[in-house]
């Protein structure tokens, strides 16, 4: 009853999204009644019993009834691991097609095996995606012995295995894997020239893990193919020229920091350095984007915040995670850029073969679930992209952590100073304590000062992430404080008194439990929780605390602060309800511009994936059947059947499979190319001033429809006329003196597909910029600034409030709508 109260109390004060808890808690009263049978018998007999449930079309509720009741018997021999009730409810859920979210340490992975086994059980093979290697292989490994008691096949897939180890575990009936190995597994297949060349499987069931972080963040990050090997290096003139421009002179950087523009001082001294060029003509374009991706590379790009130099490379951070990002890079332009800024070498780059967005790899799958501990506040998002609902599982023991109120400061020196002395009152009790920062620059920073305090701690961020699991297994024990960059999207489990609990965790819970502090607020109050989760985990007690500053680049990019009138205490501290109030509306906004990107994303990549689909039904007509043989022989009848009669026909039918999919593979490659080209093109005329009343999306679309209509026909035009002068001898097909060779290298990367921000990042810049200008919050000075129409952007200066709210998108207008909240209930 109290698990039904409290399910139905979530529903209620929680946003839509989470779905009623009753009938899985009634089916899981009947597991536990049906578990009583189970117990008597012997692993051999409880293998046999499971096997006899086998069927193709998966279990009816008595099926599942029996099946949970034997896997919970199973979990607890073969694991040491008996599963509570809300861990029988989240696999129900889960095997019901929903995202359910369990708070950090309940037991996600024992449930989604449950599940996974489940589906096994009912003929359905399951993928269950991880965000990275580390996990996908600890969970397969950790539940193997599970698994084989059920009787169901278990396996995993890395960046290391081999392309016959793919092969092989994409067979197996349970599969754990990094989203992104499966994706890049995808994308190989997509090109492959020969059926034995496929490594992945038909996809089936998609059970994700971090469901949140894979569906929503990772979505943000299409996954890309690329060969044919070359460099690309800017100008050296250019990167120079760069250096030398002003701040606020040559150029201006949007209140967001997202975007940084030429002014029209500017672009005359890079016109005239460049020859006398006009940089807007269309003949230079490449020099104008030169100019772009430098200029953004030298002012905005951070190192130690956006990327690392290691070992002579430059290795991007992942700000979701604050982990080197391994396989990711910006595009090709911007990421010679950085190099260039740096004075490293000029890494490999190359055309895109193809691309595909996580949302396009998810939809391949008829079935979706998932598991994480913050699903609910991306409720709406995951069932606008996803069509998936969300079950709130509640804690198996109720949660005691004491989450203190945020605490906000005028400046971010004043939240330094005021956070140290925090921590090392705490630490002088002997509490751990485990701190959350944003950046490697932050954490070294905080460190720093940490020792000028005598604060004895260690860091955890993306310069020594290889030591993440040792670090982090002990934060839990008296007298630790770690540092770490991202916590939010660590792994690995905290326990009060280190790894098995015998390193103090009695004193540790009478001192408190792991205290949590976080340095500023997330983009997201997702994160938040996701931080506040490592502390309280199972019952432990545990607390948190946020400090913030209204200088934040949280409150600096989204929020609008000139109409507040702040008074701090002698400290800087503010607790007065607007100020306050300011860093949650900076949430909102961010949760609704990373929304929109997510949207935008989206938006760009649908009708590739549409195109994408049309030329592989023909290409998988080419690769397994005969139709480059009947179309050819039909085009050039004549040369076919010259062929034939000096080779064997099989030798022609290959010649023929092989030459056309290099024509349809290399007219793919040239349109993906284009729409690059295509999307980025909109992009500088919308940052030249351009395009704000025309939706992007729609000139995209028409270009991009009008290009794609004619690549079929004329990929056969092309494979017809290599045919003509193809070079087969009785081996086959000459692929180099043809002139169709295969890539002679591929490789797989991530690309941060919008470095320069969305089109709501900068209607929403020139929106705050239109109200505050550019004034920075102060006690002394806080009055609204007034613009003139002259001092407003262009596009901006015939708009009054209604019209600048119409160009937002519905998050950020509802954001923004938020601010009516004052006495009159007017805008500011």
């Amino acid at each position: 009853m109290a698990l039904k109260l409290t399910s139905r109390f979530r529903r209620l004060l929680q946003r839509p999204g989470s779905i009623d808890l009753g009938p899985y808690e009634k089916l899981t009263v009947a597991v536990g009644e049906a578990g009583e049978s189970s117990t008597g018998l012997t692993d051999e007999e409880l293998t046999e019993v499971v096997a006899e449930m086998r069927t193709e079309g998966g279990l009816d509720e008595d099926g599942l009834i029996e099946f949970l009741a034997l896997a919970r018997e199973a979990g607890e021999r073969a694991i040491g691991e008996r599963a509570f009730d809300g861990q029988i409810v989240g696999a129900l859920a889960l095997l019901q097609g929903r995202v359910v979210e369990m708070a950090t340490g309940e037991g996600k992975t024992l449930a989604g095996a449950f599940a996974a086994a489940g589906y096994a059980i009912g003929g359905r093979k399951v993928h269950v995606l991880a965000v990275n290697d580390y996990l996908a292989e600890r969970d397969a490994e950790w539940m193997e012995p599970l698994y084989k008691l059920l009787g169901v096949t278990v396996s995993h897939v890395g960046q290391a295995s081999s392309p016959e180890e793919r092969r092989a575990a994409y067979q197996a009936e349970v599969c754990y894997a990094p989203v992104s190995e499966v994706g890049f597994d995808v994308l190989r297949d997509r090109l492959a020239g020969d059926v034995a060349d496929r490594v992945s499987a038909e996809p089936d069931v998609a059970l994700v893990d971090e469901a949140d972080s894979v569906l929503i963040d990772e979505a943000r990050v299409p996954l890309v193919l690329a060969g044919a090997t070359r460099s690309e290096e800017l100008d050296d003139d250019v990167v120079q020229l760069v250096r030398t421009l002003r701040a606020g002179v040559d150029y201006e950087v949007d209140g967001d920091g997202r975007s940084v523009a030429l002014t029209d001082k500017g672009t005359d001294t890079v016109e005239e350095h460049l020859g006398g060029i006009d940089l807007y003509d269309d003949a230079n374009l490449d020099k104008m984007t030169q100019v772009n991706v430098a200029l953004h590379a030298e002012v905005l790009l951070r190192k130690d915040v956006d990327y690392l130099v290691r070992d002579g490379k430059v290795n991007l951070i992942n700000n979701s995670r604050g982990r080197i990002a391994k396989l990711q890079r910006w595009p090709d332009g911007l990421q010679a850029a950085v190099e260039a800024k740096e004075a490293v070498p000029v890494s490999e780059s190359g055309e895109v073969l193809d691309s595909i967005t996580v949302q396009a790899l998810i939809k391949r799958y008829p079935k979706l679930c998932g598991m994480t501990g913050t699903a609910v506040v991306v409720g709406e998002q995951l069932q606008e992209f996803y069509d998936v609902e969300v079950a709130v599982v509640p804690p198996n023991t109720p949660n005691i952590r004491i989450d203190d109120t945020d605490r906000l400061y005028l400046t971010v020196e004043q939240k330094n100073t005021a956070l140290v002395e925090h921590i090392k009152e705490i630490h002088e009790t002997g509490r751990p304590i485990l701190i959350g920062t944003h950046s490697v620059e932050e954490s070294e920073q905080l460190s720093d000062r940490l020792e000028a305090a005598e604060v004895p701690h260690v860091v955890l961020n993306a310069k020594n992430d290889a030591e993440e699991a040792a670090i982090v297994a002990e934060a839990g024990v008296p007298e630790t404080v770690t540092v770490s960059t991202q916590m939010a999207g660590r792994g690995t489990d905290i326990r009060l008194g280190g790894r098995d609990g015998s390193n103090g965790r009695e004193r540790a819970a009478e001192l408190g439990g792991l205290y949590v502090v976080g340095t500023g607020l997330h983009a997201s109050r997702r994160l938040d929780d996701q931080l506040r989760g490592r502390a309280g985990r199972q019952g432990d007690p545990g607390g948190s605390l946020f400090f913030a500053s209204l200088a934040d680049e949280l409150v600096t990019r989204y929020s609008i602060t000139s109409g507040l009138r702040p008074s701090p205490d002698k400290a800087g501290r503010l607790t007065d309800r607007k100020a306050v109030g300011t860093l949650e509306h900076a949430q909102r906004v961010a949760d609704g511009a990373n929304a929109e990107l997510l949207r935008t994303t989206w938006s760009y990549s649908r009708l590739t994936e549409q195109q994408r689909a049309i030329v592989l039904d023909t290409r998988e007509k080419i690769l397994v059947d005969d139709l480059a043989a009947e179309k050819l022989a039909a085009s050039s009848k004549e040369r076919y059947d010259e062929l034939v009669e000096a080779h064997d026909e099989d030798v022609v039918k290959d010649a023929a499979r092989r030459i056309a999919l290099h024509h349809f593979d290399r007219r793919w490659t040239d349109h993906v190319a284009y729409l690059a080209d295509l999307r980025e093109g909109i992009h500088l005329r919308s940052l030249a001033g351009g395009i704000v009343h025309l939706k992007p999306i729609d000139e995209f679309n028409k270009s991009a429809i009008a290009s794609f209509d004619t690549l079929i026909d004329d990929a056969w035009k092309d494979a017809a006329e290599t045919l003509s002068t193809a070079e087969i001898g009785e081996s086959g097909l000459d692929e180099e003196a043809s002139g169709v060779p295969r890539p002679t290298a591929t490789w797989t990367y991530l690309v941060n597909d919008n470095p320069f921000g969305t089109e709501a990042d900068r209607i929403l810049g020139r929106l705050r910029n239109a109200i505050k200008g550019d004034e920075l919050v102060t006690v002394e000075d806080n009055t609204p600034v007034e613009l003139a129409d002259e001092d407003l952007p262009e596009e901006l200066r015939d708009l009054d409030e209604d019209d600048l709210s119409d160009e937002l998108p519905e998050e950020l207008r509802e954001a923004e709508d938020d601010e009516d909240d004052d006495e009159g209930g007017k805008k500011k």
